[in-house]
């Protein structure tokens, strides 16, 4: 009988201070979902300019180093291209 009481009282303890089961886990999932979210503006802005720096890598790596410095000027001129509209995006919300 005194098992039992003392079970019933545990249970009314966390009932009325709240169960915190699972709040972790809760904690960890609301993580990786901003950094999942941060990893996809990230790829959205930057994705084209990664790519071509990675294929200026991958031939200058090589014997292909002409095709590697025209790939380079592509990907600044994509850069410039891609740094314009951002400001213009930036201004146009803060106007």
């Amino acid at each position: 009988m005194k098992g039992w009481n003392r079970s019933r009282t545990k249970k009314m303890l966390c009932r009325l201070m709240g169960d915190r089961t699972g709040g972790v886990m809760m904690e960890y999932v609301i993580l990786a979902v901003l950094i999942a979210a941060a990893v996809v503006v990230a790829v959205a802005m930057f994705g084209k300019t990664i790519v071509g720096m990675f294929d200026v890598a991958g031939k200058g790596a090589t014997t292909r180093h002409s095709e590697a410095k025209s790939t380079l000027e592509e990907t600044r001129s994509t850069q410039d291209a891609d740094a314009d509209k951002a400001k213009e995006y930036h201004d146009s919300m803060h106007e």
